[in-house]
């Protein structure tokens, strides 16, 4: 072995020694811990979808296998959803049909977007990333329903 590559091989087990040691500080001496799984926390151990103002909601939505929960939203015309996906398992994909909306749930991490839904229909938003025997299973539809005069002039939904 030439005495270069005698000097690269001490050096780089020197620097693994100092970073080792400086990770094995932080864990110790400043008492520094990994973080828990997002999806074993509120709000996303159950999916939710609440209004938080006038046309806006917000949905925190929760891949698992097979399924995504929730599986139906119904929504009124020209609202707009800030969308927070994650997994409980596995990666898997979210797509909203004639949406330009396209999300990975990611175990541990909260995805977001913004859609607006302005016009009516009924619109399917699958998994596009395959993630297993039943990936055909996730599937599911936003159902956007025109206003009626009544909700309208009650300002309700």
């Amino acid at each position: 072995m030439d005495k270069s590559e005698k000097i690269a091989l001490g050096l780089s087990g020197f620097m693994l020694l100092i970073f080792f040691g400086g990770i094995m500080y932080a864990a110790i001496a400043e008492d520094i811990e990994v973080p828990t799984c997002i999806t074993d926390m509120e709000p996303f151990a159950t999916d939710t979808l609440f209004q938080t103002g006038p046309d806006t909601y917000e949905l925190q939505m929760v891949a698992r296998m097979w399924a995504f929960q929730p599986s139906e939203i119904r929504l009124p015309v020209g609202s707009t959803v800030d969308l927070y996906l994650t997994s409980q398992d596995i990666m898997h994909g979210f797509k909203i049909e004639d949406h330009n909306l396209n999300l990975m749930a990611i175990p541990g991490a909260i995805n977001y977007m913004r859609v607006t839904f302005d016009k009516p229909g009924t619109f399917l938003f699958a998994c596009h990333e395959f993630c297993g025997a039943a990936h055909h299973t996730m599937a599911g539809r936003v159902i956007i329903e025109e206003r009626s005069e009544s909700a309208e002039t009650a300002g309700g939904v």
